[in-house]
């Protein structure tokens, strides 16, 4: 279990390097086919026709975001209360909640743009925090808090 809490942690990181990835290459994708001289409209972002190859990026982001790394958060929560890592449960519920407010931001900065600025940062700090979560899956539980005495690894 210690060793799926640890996967699982650094599974968001992965995923969270894909996020970055995948709205640079829809973002620079855009700009190129702005430059070329076509427009984008909110009829054509909507389509069922792809305008440009990158704007695939934009569906990776949103389903990566609001879909996958959300999935992987819970099961994360859930091993968390089985996999004996110290202060596990902490980091777990702390990054899942972290996972809701990025999503929360994500779907809000539609709306209101200056929010994106937040939503970027706190991608940072998320990617810390899942580095962070994984990394306590490696500390040993004091023999304190084993009910047989002996330090578990």
């Amino acid at each position: 279990m210690r060793s799926a809490y640890k996967y699982l942690a650094l599974a968001i990181d992965a995923l969270i390097l894909v996020q970055a990835a995948a709205i640079a290459w829809a973002v620079f994708g855009l700009g190129k086919y702005i430059e070329d001289g076509n427009s984008l409209t909110k009829a054509k972002m909507e389509g069922d026709t792809f305008s440009f190859t990158e704007e695939r990026g934009f569906m990776i982001h949103g389903i990566n975001g609001q879909m996958l790394i959300p999935l992987i958060g819970l099961i994360l929560l859930i091993i968390s209360f089985f996999a004996k890592v110290p202060e596990g449960r902490k980091y777990a519920a702390m990054l899942f909640g972290g996972i809701v407010l990025q999503v929360a931001l994500g779907m809000t900065a539609h709306a209101v743009p200056a929010l994106g600025f937040i939503h970027g940062f706190w991608a940072l700090l998320l990617f810390w925090l899942a580095y962070r979560t994984a990394k306590q899956a490696d500390l040993v539980t004091p023999a304190s808090a084993t009910p047989e005495g002996a330090a578990v690894r």
